[in-house]
């Protein structure tokens, strides 16, 4: 059997496309399934989402991880929800006004990426900062997200006194 071609779409759609199955995870989904889910990534497993048919109609598998190694606290569901629902509000208002969205490749490994809009929270007085990376280096038609924290730190010493890079309004 012929292996399928490499889809590329743009990183604005890809982003719409991620951005609406998180939601659909956490924000749309039952508070007891969204926990569930949630316990699963916190435990560091790869957790299955769907199987999406793009419009080449060919499927594309997402699965969704969490690094929780840079969160500054102690993360529960709440602190996480908090964080994903800036980070998804800040990734739609990024799309709908057009704003160039930077792609940060990681070094030795380019088909992980990282995207350049964040969700900034407060956890008791200590801030911390979530994005959305992919990975694309597994099996054809099968996608890693990624939802990281990254060390506020790096953010505070880039610009003192302003919003976090990446923030949309910023």
């Amino acid at each position: 059997m012929a292996e399928p071609a490499a889809q590329t779409i743009p990183k604005e759609k890809f982003l719409l496309i991620a951005a609406n199955l998180l939601h659909r995870q956490f924000i749309l989904a039952s508070r007891t399934e969204a926990k569930r889910v949630f316990r699963e990534l916190f435990e560091r497993k790869v957790v299955p989402m769907t199987t999406v048919r793009m419009e080449d109609q060919s499927t594309v598998a997402f699965r969704l991880e969490l690094d929780h190694s840079e969160f500054d606290g102690k993360l529960n569901f709440g602190a996480f929800k908090a964080g994903l629902t800036e980070l998804l509000g800040n990734i739609f208002r990024s799309v709908e006004v057009k704003r160039d969205i930077t792609v940060f490749n990681m070094q030795h490994r380019e088909q992980s990426v990282m995207f350049g809009v964040t969700g900034v929270t407060v956890e008791q007085g200590q801030p911390n900062v979530l994005v959305l990376g992919a990975d694309t280096s597994g099996p054809p038609g099968n996608v890693l997200l990624r939802l990281m924290y990254l060390d506020h730190r790096q953010f505070a010493a880039a610009g003192q006194g302003g919003a976090a890079p990446g923030q949309a309004g910023a």
